[in-house]
This record gives structure tokens, sequence and C-alpha cells, in this order.
């Protein structure tokens, strides 16, 4: 047993026999804890610059605003900048690449020519951590988002340009899933919207289901690969109509079976997705999320422990779908450490599940069944000052990663030592 382990030990096992009065065995939820992996998103480490474009700007609904010092330059500053945020985390987690993020060495090859060959090297690092690898495509930061649409543009050569971008990012996330053993999720978002009232809003969707249906023709491997299509309400120079809303896709996804991305930031500021998980698996065997914090709008902030982070985990973990829920995370923040940015939110994510694994879920569901709504709110409050501190401390040690805030001093060694020396 690891020193530190030892020293946090006492408050652990006072925690859990705390727990063990309420039913709750604390060892088993860290086994299953141990088993959630987090599909941790590239774009907070380089502010969605990608590789494509050295010094490009993003535009089409995505604004990054912040000019902390330390971005990650190049591919392999990206890359050791993410082993540190692992060496940081408990559990094995996963990384989440866009297509921007391609490696095109001499020769640039437009995005409708993709292939796993400008990845090889992203497979070839996750190889030698033994991670796997999620994909995106990307339609956004190209001259071919014109006038704001991709899938849905009314000219059937730009939309050609992109069914054939979505083909190929299908098959780069195929040969993830077969070079890594483990399978790729790749994942749909598309920018295309009107600020203003639209006089026809058939139209553009019609035009996107028949272009995911082209994209999606070819059946590929789900050991392999997943597809997954996400929905939002509106962004920026979007606010008036998006085709692709939640409706929309949840239709699709449905009726074409395609997995269903819930993003947090991507409903109205007053409205949570964790409600959406247990609709939404009533009819699709699984879905992705991507967890990010909105502040009134889709700005995609660091996600810390709030209300709404709880009740996603609680519906995961209460719910039984932590084998059918594919977590993913999604913001950029470039006004603080990005690697702090990383390390802060994965661990706010994982400190959610637990809190729901070690609740005592059979007490309140008890309660709830024989109508004792009075002891189920009871205890779901007191449950909040159970002391799953000391139990998220042990998991850290058990884990051999910083235990409390020490990953903090760890960060700010690595800003000191490598991020301050980019310029």
């Amino acid at each position: 047993m690891a020193k530190s382990t030892r020293k946090i030990e006492p408050a652990y096992t006072l925690a859990r026999e705390r727990y063990a009065a309420l039913g709750v065995d604390t060892d088993a939820a860290l086994r299953q804890l141990a088993r959630i992996p987090i599909s941790i998103h590239c774009w907070q480490g380089d502010d969605v610059g990608g590789f494509e474009n050295p010094g490009g700007t993003l535009g089409d609904g995505l604004a990054v605003t912040g000019n902390y010092p330390g971005k990650a330059r190049t591919p392999a500053e990206l890359r050791a900048d993410f082993e540190k945020v692992l060496s940081l985390l408990p559990g094995q987690h996963r990384f989440n690449l866009h297509a921007s993020y391609a490696e095109m060495g001499a020769k640039k090859v437009e995005r409708d020519a993709l292939s796993a060959d400008q990845f090889q090297n992203w497979i070839a690092w996750a190889k030698s951590l033994g991670i796997g690898l999620d994909f995106n495509q990307t339609y956004f930061a190209h001259p071919k988002v014109e006038r704001g649409w991709t899938l849905t543009h009314p000219d059937k050569a730009i939309r050609q340009f992109w069914i054939e971008h979505g083909i190929r990012c299908r098959e780069i996330g195929a040969a993830f899933g077969k070079a890594l053993d483990k399978t790729c999720l790749t994942n749909l978002w598309i920018p295309d919207g009107m600020k203003d009232t639209p006089v026809d809003r058939k139209g553009p969707r019609e035009r996107l289901v028949e272009s995911l249906d082209a994209i999606f023709k070819k059946r590929i491997d789900h050991k392999l690969n997943v597809d997954s299509v996400e929905p939002k309400l509106f962004g920026i120079g979007a606010e008036s109509y998006t085709p692709g809303s939640h409706e929309f896709y949840l239709g699709y996804a449905v009726s074409r079976g395609t997995l269903l991305t819930l993003d947090a930031g991507h409903y109205h500021p007053t409205e949570g997705i964790a409600d959406k998980v247990s609709s939404v698996l009533c009819f699709l065997p699984e879905i992705a999320l991507h967890v990010s914090r909105g502040v009134r709008w889709d700005s995609d902030h660091v996600v810390t422990l709030t209300d709404e982070l709880l009740a996603i985990a609680q519906e995961i973990v209460w719910g039984g779908f932590a084998d059918r829920v594919r977590i993913g995370l999604d913001y950029f923040d470039a006004s603080i450490n990005r690697v702090a940015a990383w390390t802060i939110g994965t661990r706010n994510m994982l400190k959610a599940l637990l809190l729901a694994l070690v609740a005592p879920i059979e007490k309140l569901k008890t309660a709830e069944l024989e109508g004792d709504y009075t002891t189920r709110l009871a205890l779901m409050e007191d449950a909040k000052l159970l002391p799953a501190g000391a139990v998220w401390d042990y998991y850290c040690a058990q884990q051999e990663v910083p235990v409390g805030d020490a990953w903090l001093a760890e960060v700010k060694r690595y800003e000191k030592t490598v991020l301050s020396a980019r310029q």
C-alpha cells in the first residue's frame, strides 16, 4: 500500500463505516467508478485551434475567450499536456479528437479527402498509453461553411463536400477502433442555422436528412465505430433557427439507429439534460454526453460541481445506465491554465459520479416506492454531508494520483518548467 494511502486510511475507514450503516459499500463504489471512462476533449488544450491551418480563426458560431500563456502549438505539445493531465486523474480515460487535428505533413489534405493516414501519430500515441480515441467531424472554420451552412446548404456541390467529409470521418473512427481495440465514438455536429427568423424551416431539414442518410449509408462494425448526432438550440449567428434541433436529431437517432449526443450547453439556460437521459434511453440502446457548463448561453465553461452536474451523474448511476452512456466533456477556457482547466473539469465529473455511487440509493428507492417522501427528502439532504471527501481522497491515493489540491502544485510546476517556455 502506498504511503499516501496509509496516511488517509483512518479517515477512509471511518467514512466506510458511516456509509455501511446506510447500506452503502464504498469499496464496491470505487471499483465501479474505476470502470467508468471519461472522454476528454482535445480542444481545451489549444483553444479549438487544430493543426489544419496554424493561426486560423474559428467563427461559425464558435468563440474562445482569454489568452492565458502556454497554449499547445503543435501536436507534440498537445499530447504532452494531455499526458500531464492523465497523471493527475484517477481511472482510465479516453481522448476525443476533432478532424481538424489531422497532421498533414508536407502536403495539405482537404477535409473531404482525410483518411487515417493523417492520424497515425495519434493512433500510435494512444496505443502507447493504452487509451481509446473518440472522434468528431469538423464542420466549422472552413471556407466551405458558406453563409453558415454545411450539410443543409442549398448548393448540392457544397453539401456533397461535407457529406464526403462525414463519410471519411466514420472510416477514420473505424480505423481508431481497429488499431486500438477500443470502440470509437464518432460524433456529428453542424453549426448550420439563421440569425433571424427564416421563411423556410422545412427545406434545410429535408436536406439535412438526405445528407445524413448519405453519410451513414455504409455499414460499419459497431465494435469499431459507433455514430452519434448532436442537436443544438442556438449558436452565435444562429439565434433564431437551427435545422439540427433536439426534436430533429431525436427523431433521426431513433429512426436510424444512431446514438444521440446530449450537450449540457445546447438547451435553454433554464433546461437541464439530466431528465433527458432516462427518457431517451427508453428508445435508444446508448447515448453520448457532452458535459459542459453554460453560463446564460452555450459558453462552454469549465465543468464545476454544480447541482446540474450532480443530477446528470445521479441519473446515470441511479438509473443503472453507466454501461449505456458514453460520457464526454466539452468546454474551452483560455482565461486560465489549460492543463488545470482539463483537470478541474474531469475531476469534478468523477466526483459527481462518486457522490452518486455512494448515495444510499436503495433506502431512497424503498422510501419512494412506499410513498414515504418525507424520508426520501430527509435522506437526500443528509447524504449531502456524508464524508464523501475521505472516499475521494482514498480513491486518488489508491490510484496513485495527487490527493486533494496536491495536483495544483504539479500543474504550477509544469507551467513554470514547460508552458512558460512557449511563446
